[in-house]
């Protein structure tokens, strides 16, 4: 197995971190693998938005619902789907853009900015630094767009804290592999099983790090998508220029 692999296999989400910043350096090459990601028909509708400033962190920790860590580690990395762009390039052909118009813009723009995500991570890891990315900055993406200064057709998708780790997290055992890989065609043959098989692995682990608070995978996921887990989602989509009309 090369290094590479390792270092994807070995993947966990590191929540402690030191104050020891970041080299310049390390940094630049973190953003260069996420920048040299493949985007759709080479369109590099994605931007980051690197936040090391203390105040700015700390406002985006209390955005994504008081998680301590993204004031914490040195750096965060916002992802942003950067339709602002695109039509700039089309508006120097003079051409009005229309895909910020349709569904599939927004979700070629999304898969986009999670590629960009997955490069940030890995290459993060490949360095030594610890990394956790952070969905939560969804809870209200227009206070984290005015925050960073967003321009309209920019839609802050997730980010990442990338810094020195403190206590080291132990990574989760997940759901078995059969219920990720289907050869040819899905197949739901033996989820159910898969699924009680895992709640009560993942309790065990639970148990074993005695978080007497750790629930069973189906519960915990039960907690967030019985109901739409960010409400501010769609409306914060719209005002941002994008319309889903089409």
């Amino acid at each position: 197995m090369n290094q590479t692999l390792e270092t994807m296999l070995q993947h966990k989400s590191d929540r402690s971190y030191t104050s020891q910043p970041v080299g310049e350096a390390q940094l630049d090459l973190i953003v260069r693998a996420a920048y040299q990601g493949p985007t759709s028909i080479n369109s590099q509708q994605v931007s980051l938005v690197v936040v090391r400033d203390p105040a700015r962190r700390a406002r985006l920790a209390e955005i994504a619902g008081g998680q301590p860590w993204v004031a914490q580690a040195p750096v965060f990395i916002c992802v942003v789907v950067d339709l602002h762009k695109t039509a700039q390039g089309l508006k120097s052909r003079g051409v009005e853009q229309q895909t910020h118009l349709s569904v599939e813009g927004l979700v070629a723009g999304v898969l986009d900015a999670g590629i960009a995500l997955g490069n940030l991570m890995t290459a993060a890891h490949s360095l030594g630094l610890g990394v956790v990315p952070i969905g939560g900055i969804r809870r209200d993406p227009l206070a984290v767009a005015e925050l960073l200064k967003l321009p309209k057709l920019c839609f802050p998708v997730n980010g990442v804290c990338i810094g020195h780790v403190d206590k080291p997290a132990l990574a989760k055992p997940r759901l078995a592999i059969s219920t990720f890989r289907h050869d040819e065609a899905y197949s739901s043959a033996g989820l159910d099983a898969a699924i009680a098989a895992y709640d009560a692995e993942l309790m065990a682990f639970w148990q074993a790090q005695g978080r007497a608070n750790g629930q069973p995978w189906s519960e915990s996921v039960a907690g967030a998508y019985k109901q739409v887990y960010y409400t501010q989602v769609k409306e914060a989509v719209i005002r941002q220029g994008f319309t889903l009309e089409r």
